[in-house]
This record gives C-alpha cells, sequence and structure tokens, in this order.
C-alpha cells in the first residue's frame, strides 16, 4: 500500500509538473534566408518615439518545368515571382543597406519573420509580413554609392 501510493504521488506531481506552463521552456527557431534582387532603393522611416528602420523589397523566384519531365525534357518553362518586405532596425546594418543597396542588386538576408497589421488609407486593416534583417551578405557589385 505504501509503495502503490507513492506511485500515485509521483504521478500527480509528473503530471502537475507537465501542465504548468510556466515551468516548461521549449526552444523555438524562428528563421529565415532570402536569396533574390532587390525591387526598390531603400527609403529611411522614423516614427515618432523610435528608432528609424530602413526598408526595402526583394523578390525571389521559384522556376519549374512543366509537362513530363521524363517524356520531353525541354518542357516549358514557368516562373513565380514572390515579394518580400525586409525591415533593418540593427542601428549599423541599417545604415550601411541604406547607404549600399540599390535596386537590382543581388543580396543574401537572413532574419526572422514578423507577422503584423496596419490600416492602409482607406481606413481598411490589413496583414502585413515582414522579414527583420540582422544579416545582409551583398552579392553584386552594382552597389550604390560607389558611383557617387
Amino acid at each position: 500500500m505504501l509503495r502503490n501510493g507513492a506511485a500515485q504521488v509521483f504521478r500527480q506531481l509528473v503530471r502537475h509538473q507537465s501542465t504548468d506552463t510556466s515551468l516548461i521552456l521549449e526552444r523555438s527557431i524562428n528563421r529565415v534566408q532570402l536569396l533574390g534582387r532587390v525591387g526598390q532603393d531603400p527609403v529611411m522611416r522614423q516614427v515618432e518615439g523610435r528608432n528609424p528602420v530602413t526598408i526595402f523589397s526583394m523578390a525571389t523566384n521559384e522556376m519549374w518545368r512543366s509537362g513530363d519531365v521524363e517524356t520531353s525534357p525541354a518542357g516549358d518553362v514557368s516562373q513565380k515571382t514572390t515579394w518580400h518586405r525586409v525591415s533593418i532596425f540593427k542601428p549599423g546594418l541599417r545604415d550601411v543597406a541604406y547607404q549600399y543597396v540599390k535596386k537590382g542588386s543581388r543580396v543574401l538576408v537572413e532574419g526572422k519573420l514578423d507577422y503584423g497589421e496596419y490600416v492602409d488609407k482607406n481606413n481598411v486593416r490589413r496583414q502585413a509580413t515582414t522579414i527583420i534583417a540582422d544579416n545582409i551578405v551583398f552579392l553584386s557589385d552594382n552597389i550604390r554609392g560607389r558611383d557617387q
């Protein structure tokens, strides 16, 4: 009976710990890597009382062959372009991106996804997905500022 009681107390202790969310520390990852071309020259914005942010758009492309690749290897090639909004808050990176990134540059952006909402000019609530960049690798020679 004592042994059975100890097992019951142990089960309750384990059950209690597993349901108490304050004791559970899980690791999670929110990482994004994008390799593509810049769609517009960056702009720097500052909202009152906040640090400035550099923002630019970036395009990534997905390509595939349509049809049966085994019977006709020269099938039609299709492409889909996806546009991404990149925001940079890190002070050093924000300034370098504003100065050197330009439309058409090929860059690798590393960061995290952020989801938010905003109200447009027509007072319609919209969803927004943004890449918060914490690293940018320049892969093009055509960098704004070199020839200025």
